[in-house]
């Protein structure tokens, strides 16, 4: 029962609270100046007069005329910041937008008067590939010297004396041998993986002509604009 109590106790002085304000603040409309309300951090009016106090400066408020219609509202300060930081955000993709559409038509004029026809993309294609291809058959070839070197350095390293066991050089010409086979494996890898982002960059790019040729305009890649903060 004592629970139930100071529970109706607090909402009834919270009602008279209000009330008061609230009166106090239609007296002052009916005298035909302006009243001004202000908020604590959760949003709540905590407060109307003629002026914001100190205490509450940072707070966001509401200014109303003698007949009760709102004239201005003010943000918070957190409010403002998060505004503020919404606002560069949104500057900064606009920007990067803007200049990804300036690069994109600089490349399409280009492409455009760089070939005269698809063909001559996938000639150009085909060129780029056979730089490629030669350069995996040298290193297929140094690939295969490494290994023929280390089976041969193995076999002198077991034929060594089994006290003295092989020498530095054989050591060493082993140890250079392990070295180039990862060197010339790793390299074959980035070539063939060299050679898939050529197709699929002159594919893209064929793909890009044709609709160029076409008329027809790619629609711009649209940069989604962050929500404003809901206001409290």
């Amino acid at each position: 029962m004592t629970k139930i109590y100071r529970t109706l106790l607090a909402a009834a002085l919270a009602a008279t609270l209000t009330a008061l304000v609230a009166g106090g603040a239609l007296a002052q409309l009916k005298g035909g100046g302006k009243i001004v309300c202000w908020k604590d951090n959760t949003g709540k009016v905590v407060g109307c007069g003629d002026s914001v106090p100190p205490e509450f400066q940072d707070s966001a408020t509401k200014e109303m005329d003698s007949r009760g219609v709102t004239r201005k509202t003010t943000e918070t300060a957190e409010e403002r910041a998060k505004r503020e930081a919404l606002d560069r955000e949104t500057a900064v993709q606009r920007a990067e937008e803007k200049k990804r559409v300036a690069e994109q038509s600089r490349q399409d004029a280009a492409l455009i008067n760089t070939f005269t026809n698809e063909t001559e993309i996938d000639l150009k294609r085909d060129r780029d590939l056979q730089v490629v291809d030669t350069q995996l058959s040298q290193m297929r070839v140094q690939n295969k010297n490494a290994v023929d070197r280390i089976a041969e350095f193995k076999k002198r390293a077991q034929g060594a004396d089994s006290k003295a066991g092989p020498s530095e050089y054989v050591k060493e010409e082993l140890a250079r041998a392990e070295s180039d086979k990862v060197k010339t494996e790793q390299g074959v890898t980035a070539k063939e993986q060299e050679k898939e982002d050529i197709r699929k960059r002159y594919a893209a790019m064929k793909e890009r002509y044709t609709l160029l040729r076409g008329g027809g305009t790619p629609a711009p890649t649209k940069v989604a604009t962050p929500a404003a903060p809901a206001k409290k």
